[in-house]
């Protein structure tokens, strides 16, 4: 999840340093050094295999899909992308304008509900809103009751399986990106531009689209962005709701074609619009970074009162109702239909799994973190090559999950099936395939996807400990590992805690790698649900889904925490 959390927490290099401390030679940390260098080569082993493959595999069924496939989800990528921009935008900007600008019943505690819809994978809400919209579903049953009608032939009522559903389930997921960026620089600069656009005379709409737009794009930009790469990530979704997006050609080409080569030439096509997001990330988050060196003012509130407050109200109302109510009614009334199932020993299996693979993502991750930090820290002469490697080594989370497993699998699966061999043919032992048959491969995508993640949440603890403490350390004769273990690590641990929860939770809801990368037999509770779902049984995962939604409201609750605390 990145999905649990503001964009502004997305990691960030540390400011170097003034210049090379005395005596800074004994906490150089060459073995650092190395595991850092190590990371960021784990990180783009996938994009470099699938370059390779691209550029020499014979793609069995590309001509087809180039000349029939290719364009149609092309255009169904676009658009999705598009009405994602624009949904997310509109209701993200306007809840936060609202909330930080505006007295009206219910305000402060709208900053914490508005966040709730991050707590749902869009895969999960999909299969919610196919439900609740379906014509035995509690709305068209309402409308059904209220006019008299008795068939779909008495009335027409919108499908949601097609773009536009895609579009509204997308919007109410990932709107929370764009409304925490946006908050988060009201809450810096808000003051300063309403108190003057005031001063000029101008009402509080016009301030919003004169004022406050032009100076909130960068935060826009970092908001959608971080939306956008959560949508070309989406596989479950999409698939749900019948949409062709270029995710999903991936998805069938590897899969149902069996065409490995043709897969990873698609995939340097979804590789343009990941390295379009990145650069506009990168563009907003400089100009977010140079906008947050002015004085921290959050808006003076005006009054709402009569019918506007009422419309504040509705507005902030329906993106949390439609974001996690909905799929809170419908996945919780399915866990009350069948409370059976919480003794199903599958569902006990996935969860283990799903535990297990969660925790170590959890301990890998931040310890990675941990290490790439430390190294820019401990290399304070030498920053700049180090923090293009760290930028590189944070790329991970931008990559869509079909990406990486189709970067990881290919010459996993040839390494293993080799080392296999080499062990049954000298050794004479049978142990099958030792990466691709066991977690591990879900394991190291976890670590490329979440690294970011973590890296971010350790950056920002190592910030708050002064340079002057490495260097008490330094002059009691510890060297740079020491430091870290009886220096850092205690005050540390705040943090870290942070990190290890919001990749632990995350990487309990990944799909999209998982389902390509699990050995035969192996579930865990996002693939269980899935597994279930792809067999129109959605009703039976009650229980999981609600596990994971209930889950998810965890560090939606660290992140609320934090923007309540400093908006007061």
């Amino acid at each position: 999840m990145a999905k649990a959390t503001a964009p502004s927490s997305a990691p960030q290099t540390p400011p170097p340093a003034a210049g090379p401390r005395v005596g800074q030679q004994r906490l150089r940390g060459p073995v650092f050094l190395g595991l850092t260098l190590l990371v960021a080569a784990i990180v783009l082993f996938p994009i470099g295999s699938l370059v390779w493959t691209a550029v020499t595999g014979t793609p069995d069924s590309l001509g087809h899909i180039a000349r029939y496939v290719l364009p149609y989800t092309l255009s169904t990528t676009v658009w999705l992308m598009l009405g994602v921009v624009a949904g997310t935008a509109v209701i993200g900007i306007l809840s936060a304008w609202l909330v930080m600008t505006f007295r009206f019943p219910g305000a402060r505690l709208f900053l914490w509900l508005l966040v709730l819809p991050l707590a749902v994978p869009s895969y999960l809400s999909a299969y919610a809103f196919i439900e609740f919209f379906s014509f035995t579903g509690p709305l068209q049953e309402s409308l059904r009751a209220l006019t008299g009608w008795q068939s779909a032939r008495d009335y027409w009522f919108p499908s949601i399986r097609n773009t536009g559903g895609a579009v509204l389930v997308m919007s109410v997921v990932f709107y929370p990106y764009v409304f925490l960026a946006v908050v988060a620089l009201l809450k810096l600069q808000g003051n300063r531009l309403v108190e003057a656009s005031r001063a000029l005379g101008r009402g509080p709409v016009a301030t919003l689209f004169r004022v406050l737009l032009p100076a909130l794009r960068p935060a826009i930009a970092a908001g959608v962005v971080l939306a956008l790469m959560e949508t070309l990530n989406d596989i479950g979704a999409v698939e749900y709701l019948g949409v062709e997006t270029l995710t999903f050609t991936i998805f069938d080409t590897w899969l149902s074609r069996r065409d490995i080569a043709g897969a990873a030439q698609l995939t340097m096509v979804l590789l343009i619009f990941v390295f379009v997001l990145v650069l506009t990330e990168r563009w907003a988050r400089r100009r977010r970074q140079a906008q947050s060196s002015s004085a921290r003012a959050a808006p003076t509130r005006q009054q709402l009162n009569g019918v506007w407050a009422v419309l504040a109200v509705v507005w902030c109302c329906l993106p949390v109702l439609l974001g996690f109510g909905v799929p809170l009614w419908v996945l919780g009334g399915y866990a009350l239909d069948r409370l059976d199932l919480l003794a199903d020993p599958d569902l006990h299996r996935a969860l283990l799994t799903s535990l297990q693979l969660a925790l170590g993502a959890a301990v890998l991750t931040v310890l990675a973190g941990v290490i790439m930090v430390y190294t820019l820290r401990l290399q304070a002469g030498q920053r700049r090559g180090l923090s293009l490697i760290v930028r590189l080594a944070s790329l991970g989370y931008a990559i869509p999950g079909t990406i990486l497993a189709l970067g990881l699998f290919v010459p996993l699966a040839g390494l293993d099936n080799l080392l296999a061999g080499w062990l049954r043919e000298g050794l004479g032992l049978s142990v099958g395939l030792l990466i691709t048959g066991s977690g591990a491969l879900i394991l190291l995508a976890y670590l490329i996807r979440f690294l970011a993640l973590a890296e971010g949440n350790v950056d920002g603890g190592f910030r708050n400990i002064p340079l002057a403490r490495d260097d008490a350390s330094r002059t009691l004769g510890q060297g740079a590992l020491m430091t870290l273990l009886r220096v850092h690590l205690p005050a540390l641990w705040p943090s870290l805690s942070v990190a290890a929860l919001l990749v632990f939770i995350d990487a309990l809801k990944e799909l999209s790698a998982t389902i390509f990368l699990r050995p035969f037999g192996l579930n865990t509770l996002s693939t269980f649900i899935y597994d279930f779902a792809s067999r129109a049984r959605v009703e039976e995962t009650g229980v999981a889904c609600l596990i994971i939604v209930l889950l998810g409201v965890l560090p939606v609750i660290l992140v609320t925490r934090r923007i309540a605390r400093e908006t007061r």
